[in-house]
């Protein structure tokens, strides 16, 4: 199976505080990966390093098999390849939906743009909103707005997919309607990698868990090893304390 995105070694520091130790990690094709733990763990810090957001200070990320730095590689080319999703949707307020969708596609990737709208709409018919294709984000909710947002980021066919909480900025009634968008994208065989609070839907779609504390990946396994018979101290206590939503 082909990996998608190997990390090692990956060390990341903001001043005194040492965020990411010595990660490594290995993602395969069409691999859902979910990212656990309490909040300062590292795991944004990690998906930031990912999409190259956040510059690492050592270790070596590769994406589908190439080491990937700032000085070999044009980053903006590479993340056409790497979607990211954020926890606050970074829509622009003056586009509507399907402008907010095309923009990067005809801007970035030059594709004209009658195939980019009706790809666009494709998209948004499969997120579950086509009807509000020339409503502005003001109108929407912000389950609507995330799911807009990860149209945005299929529009442009990237081969990964990163999700970084993209459920925690919503009202718990419309966080199940981002969700089921995510779990469809799995059953497709999108290769993920997401940091959630969600554990019920972590344990559904996750092929891996990694649950992370102060920096460090302290175990991974499938959801039946980490929820049902973990291994580490940290992971039990962890998941004592946490609501198994």
């Amino acid at each position: 199976m082909k990996e998608m995105i190997t990390v090692e070694n990956l060390n990341k520091s903001f001043g005194d505080l040492h965020v990411l130790k010595n990660i490594n990690l290995a993602v395969h094709e069409s691999d859902v990966i979910c990212l656990i733990g309490s909040s300062g763990s590292g795991k944004s810090t990690l998906l930031r390093c990912l999409n190259f957001l956040e510059k690492k200070d050592s270790g070596t990320i590769k994406i589908e098999g190439e080491e990937i730095t700032p000085k070999t590689h044009n980053i903006n080319e590479v993340r056409q390849k790497v979607g990211m999703v954020f926890q606050h949707f970074n829509l622009f307020p003056h586009k509507t939906v399907l402008e907010n969708v095309i923009e990067a596609p005809v801007m970035v990737k030059k594709i004209p743009k009658k195939q980019a709208v009706e790809e666009a709409r494709a998209l948004l018919d499969k997120v579950g909103i086509s009807d509000k294709a020339d409503v502005y984000p003001g109108k929407l909710s912000g389950g609507q707005k995330q799911r807009v947002a990860i149209a945005r980021s299929l529009a442009m066919h990237p081969d990964i997919m990163l999700f970084d909480e993209p459920t925690s900025a919503l009202d718990p009634e419309l966080v199940g309607e981002v969700l089921a968008t995510m779990k469809e994208l799995a059953e497709e065989g999108m290769t993920m990698v997401i940091v959630t609070h969600e554990m019920g839907f972590a344990r559904e779609v996750a092929d891996r868990i990694v649950y992370m504390n102060e920096g460090r990946i302290i175990e991974k396994g499938t959801p039946e090893q980490i929820f049902e018979n973990p291994q580490e101290e940290r992971t039990k206590e962890f998941l004592k304390t946490t609501v198994l939503k």
